[in-house]
């Protein structure tokens, strides 16, 4: 989830190896201010980048970081967003056949269990994700209903979403997906946007980090721990807090109506153990950016983490949703 969810969010971090990656950034676990354990032992996947983003193959989500993540998640995304969106899908055509719903990168399935009972309609859920553990999850707790009573029905699919095209998303009415954007590249953005302008499918994009932090109390190292974060994100050409820009220039230039809302986690002292798995991730990434933190950052983990479990400690990270309308075309369900 991104620095702003980090790992965003914004959805999660794969857990490969000695790296676990922590609110949209890896984090070496070797180091002591960024070994995280879930009560397996496993290392636990991060934040902002994706709690709901997809994990290249071989790699896996920790669903204890999701599950810990899911109602700051919930809370977060932009509810103005939906009524433009309830107005677009009640126009489409053979509306009485229910909604189509594409979700990328699933993880558990927290986007279908927000945003199913949130609108009307029948409705069909394609669940994306390159793991099959966390696809049997999102199935075993997927939404039974939608917010007038109809049913929801779930189904799954394996692959590269990085290779989306309008065909795969044939007789779909929405593409949606949470804290995944700033975990995507400018080529994967590209076709994502792509994908839907072709087949007019409206996309619903939530908790992309935009690499802002707020913590209060202040302290001296916060700004220098944020930079070393973002700079950790944009590794590998990922995007990092770059997505929500180039994403909607992406779905601007492909004649969709663009409209952006801040979903910022408003972490206090109801989220302890959130705050706690947050911190040492985005900390444990600004030192595998910068490793000459390290010797500081442990010092000022050690008093952020006190202030954490005191109930002292407020963080605010910033996210935005997306909402992209293309023209339609037709293709729609």
């Amino acid at each position: 989830m991104g620095a702003g969810a980090p790992l965003p969010a914004g959805g999660a971090a794969p857990v490969s190896g000695a790296a676990s990656t922590v609110g949209g950034a890896a984090a070496v676990a070797g180091a002591s201010v960024v070994t995280v354990a879930s009560a397996s032992g496993a290392a636990l996947s991060m934040a902002g980048r994706g709690g709901d983003t997809p994990a290249a193959e071989g790699h896996q989500y920790a669903p204890q970081w999701l599950e810990l993540r899911e109602s700051a998640d919930a809370a977060a995304r932009a509810t103005d967003l939906l009524d433009p969106l309830r107005i677009r899908l009640a126009n489409l055509p053979r509306r009485a056949t229910g909604l189509v719903v594409h979700d990328l990168g699933c993880g558990t399935g927290s986007m279908g269990r927000w945003l199913a009972p949130r609108l009307d309609g029948a409705q069909q859920w394609v669940l994306h994700d390159q793991d099959p553990a966390l696809l049997r999850l999102a199935i075993e707790r997927a939404p039974r209903a939608g917010a007038d009573g109809s049913p929801v029905t779930v189904t799954t699919r394996r692959g590269d979403i990085g290779r989306l095209t309008a065909d795969d998303l044939a007789g779909a009415s929405l593409v949606t997906a949470s804290a995944l954007l700033d975990v995507l590249t400018r080529e994967e953005i590209e076709t994502l946007a792509g994908a839907c302008a072709d087949a007019g499918v409206p996309a619903l994009l939530t908790l992309s980090v935009v690499g802002r932090a707020d913590l209060a109390p202040a302290h001296p190292m916060d700004q220098e721990v944020a930079e070393a974060f973002n700079a950790h994100q944009r590794a590998s050409e990922l995007l990092g807090p770059d997505a929500i820009t180039v994403a909607c220039e992406a779905f601007a230039q492909r004649g969709a109506t663009v409209r952006v809302h801040p979903s910022p986690w408003q972490l206090d002292d109801r989220h302890i153990a959130l705050t706690e798995e947050w911190l040492r991730g985005w900390v444990g990434a600004a030192c595998e950016q910068r490793p000459e933190l390290t010797e500081r950052a442990e010092a000022y983990l050690r008093d952020r983490l006190a202030a954490c479990a005191a109930g002292e400690l407020r963080v605010t990270l910033h996210h935005s949703d997306l909402l992209a309308l293309p023209r339609p075309t037709g293709c729609t369900s």
